[in-house]
């Protein structure tokens, strides 16, 4: 019986040095695949950095990223779901189809160079990478390359798809392109976003919808003939404090913001055309849905107290995040196995001067260099990839591409994120993505159990209805009239 005991403890001993000599050769060749490319993928997102462009007009970051995959072989596909700007690229090699998502899009009004002190750009859009989407796509797409030379290099059936998605921000790209059917025969999906931390927990999100509301009245004279005017403005204004009213009797979950798009031009005029822009968030779809009807009752009921007409159209709408927990810790330990990012003189000089411009941060410089622990965690943003995870099973993580304690959307986001601290992020992401891919594509029952836990979560009944409806993309939302 001992000699049994024995050969069966000598047998385990040479299965685990087996592992961990072919995970240790497994890592060194991914590294050599990521440095490879390093120069090619950093460059690429310093370029969209500074392209800086709006959602669903990013025609040079779209065309530079799928060019780059073009380049390594990958077979792209352009202008899908409606939206010149969406793309896929492909490498098939048969077998399973693991998708990467990849953004590409910025925010309006944050134009900002990559100092560590408040310096606004005069670039063609006016806008900034304060959410890190150079960053994003072009780590995926990095990531991407490197499973593909994976898949060759050691002929594994198995299929890397890169998705291009744009207008993340306010415009729900993903969402189109999952009801347009871009994503029913993919298996498993990855994806990743900038943050001030690395972390790979299992995490959760608001769902939200947005519409703009525009009232239309009649212009007149302010001072000469008030009485022939009605202001479209007023109809705002009265909308936005019955919304303000309503907040006392919502679920304390629930986040209402708001901005005045159009709002007149000169006070002597009564504006005859006013506009807001609501978004409703809440974790729940069907609590979203609710809450978007009484907005737009209070919208109804402003219009009729200020004789003015109403219309509104709805701009976006996104599913939660639903995590999943059979992927989500696999890259939670392959990102703890990388480790975390560590700053040179010259970045911790950077971050030490960005990190005096911060108010009250949440974090301090040196905690870049850790992995947060698995948990699970919820966020109050919102984000289209939650319509991929409750269609395919879905797994992120977040690294460090901004000094500890910056806010995302946030100029100090824009700086950072043009520097080699951002670049640091992004590598740490494309390797992580990279080590999970091929650890999935060496292990397919991963897969089916990945697939039976989404099951589990949404139900047998689940029929999935996209929150903004059947409207065509908002390509012009964007846009400033």
């Amino acid at each position: 019986m001992n000699k049994i005991k024995n050969l069966l403890q000598k047998k385990s001993i040479i299965y685990l040095t087996i592992f961990i000599l072919s995970n240790n050769i497994l890592s060194d060749v991914l590294l050599e695949s990521i440095n490879t490319h390093k120069t090619k993928f950093e460059n690429v997102a310093l370029e969209i950095w500074n392209f800086a462009e709006l959602g669903y007009q990013e025609e040079k970051s779209s065309s530079l990223l799928a060019q780059s995959l073009e380049d390594e072989g990958f077979i792209v596909k352009k202008g899908l779901a409606g939206i010149p700007s969406a793309f896929t690229a492909e490498y098939n090699n048969g077998g399973p189809i693991i998708g990467i998502l990849g953004e590409f899009d910025a925010l309006p009004g944050l134009a900002q160079t990559a100092s560590p002190f408040k310096e606004v750009v005069n670039n063609e859009t006016g806008a900034g990478h304060a959410c890190g989407h150079h960053l994003f796509g072009a780590a995926s797409a990095w990531a991407a390359v490197a499973i593909k030379e994976w898949l060759v290099n050691n002929n594994v059936k198995g299929t890397i798809r890169f998705y291009g998605t744009p207008a993340e921000e306010g415009g729900s790209g993903k969402v189109y392109m999952v009801r347009e059917g871009l994503f029913n025969d993919v298996d498993v999906v990855l994806h990743w976003h900038p943050d001030d931390t690395n972390s790979a927990n299992s995490r959760t999100s608001n769902s939200n919808k947005s519409a703009k509301f525009t009232f239309k009245g009649i212009s007149a004279h302010a001072a000469g003939s008030p009485e022939q005017g009605r202001s479209a403005l007023d109809g705002v204004e009265a909308m936005n404090h019955m919304v303000n009213m309503m907040r006392e009797h919502i679920p304390q979950e629930s986040r209402i913001h708001y901005v005045i798009t159009k709002g007149g031009l000169a006070p002597n005029v009564v504006p005859d055309l006013a506009e807001v822009y609501y978004y409703v968030r809440h974790p729940k779809m069907s609590v979203v849905e609710d809450l978007f009807a009484r907005v737009v009752n209070t919208a109804s009921g402003a219009a009729l107290g200020t004789d003015t007409k109403m219309s509104y159209e709805v701009m976006h709408g996104n599913f939660s995040l639903l995590p999943n927990d059979t992927l989500q810790k696999i890259v939670h330990k392959n990102l703890e196995e990388l480790g975390g990012i560590a700053y040179d003189e010259i970045e911790n000089e950077y971050a030490s001067e960005i990190y005096t411009t911060f108010f009250e941060p949440d974090n301090e410089i040196g905690s870049q260099e850790l992995v947060r622990p698995f948990k699970t965690s919820h966020g109050y943003g919102s984000t289209d990839v939650g319509d991929v995870s409750w269609n395919v099973p879905t797994a992120g993580l977040r690294t460090a591409t901004w000094v500890p304690g910056t806010a995302s959307h946030s100029w100090q986001a824009v700086a950072s994120g043009g520097t080699s601290i951002g670049l640091k992020g992004a590598e740490l992401a494309a390797k992580t993505l990279a080590k999970s891919a091929i650890e999935i594509f060496s292990d397919v029952s991963i897969i089916e159990d990945s697939k039976n836990e989404l099951l589990s979560r949404v139900g047998d009944d689940f029929e999935y209805k996209p929150l903004l409806g059947d409207r065509k993309p908002p390509l012009n939302y964007r846009k400033v009239n």
